[in-house]
């Protein structure tokens, strides 16, 4: 028994690449899923997978995570085929290349929309149909290494992953008290055709500062892709970080193993950056606060401002 047995999860993306290894390792967990989709051949090949597996059919379901009315419909149509919804996954998301200091409004406002908007559309579409449901509970939203690590070439995605991180972290204390678990997933490489997205970019966005597309070049930086994780094998490392630590899960799942250098790294940089000096007992006593109100959230406590002061 997987304790998820029968759970009702929704996946944003769910037909291809991550998204369909996560609804894969869901599947293989006992889940009902209900997965969005934009393309019909994508939908198609996953429909393959299921029926030639024996397992129960998702609920398919059209969906552009920046589209805010739809993400509320389609929220409604998830519970109302299945019930209750207790699993939510904002998976979807776009990885866009080039010079940040070239970008443009329009890079800005199509990444960002879908990386962080499309988890903040899922967020408030979905909590109070997990809020009412009962048992166990999740929300899963996937990152990148990105939200640690940046680079010279994906500032904006960069920065969207960073805004994720830092609001699902902040969401756990949150749900916590709600008994529903919360994991920030920040997975590598994985074989999937996530690096073609600029191919798809959408007409209302279509002024980019990052001139136009490569072809040739960006699809040989897509063979690097091909030395990634299999995402089945992905999906089934982020279930077993959801299932974990008494099944409210880890609060950071990674999937990856091959970043202890940049991890000490950031640590002895930030240790290095602080100030060399006693901070006020007056400041010392607001931080200890601080870190008794986030234990004390994640122990079920909802915190008040009163708490912090």
């Amino acid at each position: 028994m997987s304790g998820w047995e029968d759970r009702v999860a929704f996946v944003t993306g769910g037909v291809s690449g991550l998204g369909l290894g996560l609804a894969k390792a869901f599947s293989d967990a006992g889940m009902r899923l209900a997965l969005s989709y934009r393309n019909e051949d994508y939908r198609t090949k996953a429909a393959e997978w299921f029926a030639a597996n024996g397992r129960e059919e998702p609920l398919w379901v059209w969906l552009d995570v920046t589209d805010r009315a739809r993400f509320a419909e389609v929220a409604d149509e998830v519970e109302a085929h299945f019930g209750a919804v207790h699993v939510l996954c904002n998976n979807a998301g776009v990885s866009v290349f080039g010079d940040t200091a070239e970008a443009s409004y329009g890079d800005y406002d199509w990444i960002m929309g879908v990386n962080f908007g499309g988890v903040v559309n899922g967020l408030v579409s979905f909590l109070p149909k997990l809020r009412k449901a009962g048992g166990r509970r999740h929300v899963t939203n996937v990152a990148s290494m990105a939200a640690y690590l940046s680079g010279p070439q994906a500032g904006i995605y960069t920065a969207s992953k960073f805004a994720v991180r830092g609001l699902t972290e902040s969401l756990r204390y949150n749900l916590a008290p709600h008994g529903i678990g919360c994991s920030l997933v920040c997975p590598a490489l994985i074989a999937t055709n996530a690096w073609d997205s600029a191919f798809r970019r959408p007409g209302e966005f279509a002024d980019s500062g990052f001139g136009e597309v490569d072809r040739e070049q960006l699809t040989q930086f897509g063979k690097v892709f091909e030395a990634g994780m299999d995402p089945h094998e992905a999906g089934r490392r982020i279930l077993a970080g959801m299932s974990a630590n008494d099944g409210m899960g880890r609060g950071t799942v990674f999937t990856h193993p091959e970043f202890a250098e940049d991890f000490k790294a950031i640590y002895e940089d930030s240790l290095a950056a602080l100030p060399d000096e006693e901070a006020p007992p007056e400041r010392l006593e607001v931080e200890r606060m601080r870190r008794e109100a986030n234990r004390a959230a994640l122990a079920g406590k909802v915190i008040s401002l009163d708490d912090l002061s």
